[in-house]
């Protein structure tokens, strides 16, 4: 299968648990993104996307914001608190990166944390580059980085793999190099928004959050490895929705 097939098998099983599971973050999800909307935002940043970025954005053009009074829990449903930009943010962002803070051009932000407009996700555009279509870090403070080493890099696709995986399986993320960050685990909120957490951190963000697979406790009764986990975690129990804005 090519990288964008693969994007595409993975963000399936992503969006497929999300409406059964975590409703409220699926219904954040705009429509899909036209090959036109795609060439013209191209053309607007002077870079053309990988080919699994692209097929991520035929897919679904991004993510809205909550309504008004809403929890913004949900719109972080992307490991690390991030809400994916829809394509006219996704076009705004790099120009301020490329124009106010004089970064190299080629690295494409699809991603910010939510409520923090200071650091994200971005896929190296880079022709050429070993880091080619894989994915790092942007900060507005300092210069941008890789998730990995460049040479071995995290694609979008695999990147996207290894969430379904996370989701379907009730455990921690598990990184490229095949550790499991148990830093990073999947969690359901009453409003029914997917959010993804330190089980260890105090105090609980959000409060009263239910952790996938029972968390870290019973991941290590059976055993910690990839895929050793339950199919499928506990349903939200009661939970307290935050409410807040950006």
């Amino acid at each position: 299968m090519s990288e964008q097939d693969l994007a595409v098998a993975a963000w399936e099983r992503i969006e497929g648990w999300l409406v059964e599971r975590a409703p409220a973050s699926a219904a954040l999800l705009r429509p899909p993104a036209s090959d036109a909307d795609v060439d013209a935002v191209q053309e607007a940043i002077g870079v053309v996307f990988p080919p699994a970025l692209r097929a991520w954005y035929k897919l679904h053009d991004g993510i809205d914001d909550p309504g008004t009074g809403k929890s913004w829990w949900p719109a972080g449903f992307l490991p690390g608190a991030q809400g994916w930009y829809p394509l006219e943010t996704l076009r705004d962002a790099y120009t301020v990166q490329i124009r106010d803070q004089e970064r190299e051009p080629g690295r494409i932000p699809f991603s910010c944390v939510v409520g923090d407009m200071w650091h994200g996700l971005y896929v190296d555009a880079r022709l050429g580059e070993p880091s080619y279509g894989s994915l790092g870090r942007w900060f507005v403070d300092r210069e941008p980085e890789l998730l990995t080493d460049p040479v071995a890099g995290w694609p979008l696709h695999a990147w996207l793999s290894r969430i379904a995986d996370a989701l379907e399986q009730g455990r921690c993320l598990v990184g490229p190099d095949g550790n499991p960050d148990e830093d990073t685990w999947p969690a359901l909120t009453e409003c029914g928004g997917l959010v993804w957490v330190a089980p260890d951190e105090e105090p609980h963000s959000p409060p009263g959050r239910v952790l996938l697979g029972g968390g870290p406790l019973s991941w290590g009764k059976l055993g910690g490895a990839p895929g050793a986990g339950p199919r499928n975690g506990p349903r939200a129990g009661v939970v307290l929705r935050m409410v807040a804005g950006r």
